[in-house]
């Protein structure tokens, strides 16, 4: 059993392009999905070429496709979504027809895998707990300790932060598998994992420039921008740490 994991492609159709033709000469026999599929510049499509997958999908529900599906339900957005982000939100779900959404609807929050070589693998968006939490590489043991309290499994994969990482806690090791879409690293790029008979941390290349024309032509809102901070550069793996720990924080304290 070998499984590639991606998570985080936030409508990034390029780069889900890209990632995937690295993932079929790995051959793995499933690839899993780790949520927040739709919530960018190509929501459709990116949806539609994960379709073309079959039956060796296996996709999880992030807290973007979550927010997603209730703004195609016509929900009333929380106060805690900044007005940019409800924008986005609703300019997404407007790409959506019923199949769309009903398939985001129902995926999982989380599913369990066994691999060849490491075990039952958990996989998750953000934490075991829920889709929303924050943790990094440098987040203090205390609130590892409460996020992954109960776990079973030998090894977990969550994304969210879109930051690739690996980290230990006691017999538990800890795997963010970064993003495709959006990733936060030194380089830009699509990131991702394969998993089976160890974990590797995969980088796959692709034409931004090329990308970058194609999300501008998209009509999404804020698409240069996006363009410019998530594709052509990115934030640094250090500068998103940074970011998380100080949101954590405030997490907390709400």
């Amino acid at each position: 059993m070998k499984v590639a994991a991606i998570y985080d492609i936030h409508g990034n159709e390029p780069a889900l392009e890209a990632a995937l033709s690295e993932i079929q000469k790995e051959q793995p026999d499933l690839i899993v999905v780790g949520g927040d599929i739709v919530s960018g510049p190509m929501p459709r499509a990116t949806l539609e070429l994960l379709w073309t997958l079959g039956d060796r999908l296996r996709t999880l529900q992030g807290n973007g496709d979550r927010e997603v599906v209730a703004a195609f339900d016509g929900v009333p957005f929380g106060e805690q979504l900044p007005p940019e982000v409800r924008e986005t939100t609703q300019w997404v779900a407007g790409q959506l027809e019923r199949p769309h959404r009903d398939f985001l609807a129902n995926l999982p929050p989380q599913l369990t895998i066994p691999i060849d070589g490491l075990g039952e693998v958990l996989f998750c968006h953000a934490t075991p707990r829920n889709d929303e939490e924050l943790f990094t590489q440098a987040s203090p043991e205390e609130r590892l300790r409460l996020f992954f309290a109960g776990v079973q499994q030998p090894i977990v994969v969550c994304g969210h932060t879109h930051i690739q990482f690996e980290l230990e806690l006691d017999a538990l090791r800890i795997v963010n598998a970064g993003s495709v879409g959006m990733p936060y690293a030194d380089q830009p790029g699509a990131y991702w994992l394969l998993l089976g008979p160890d974990i590797v941390f995969k980088h796959t290349a692709y034409d931004l420039a090329g990308a970058g024309e194609r999300i501008v032509a998209s009509g999404y809102p804020g698409a240069q921008e996006f363009v410019n901070e998530n594709v052509l550069k990115v934030p640094s793996a250090a500068e998103a740490t940074e970011f998380f720990e100080q949101e954590a924080i405030k997490q907390k304290s709400r």
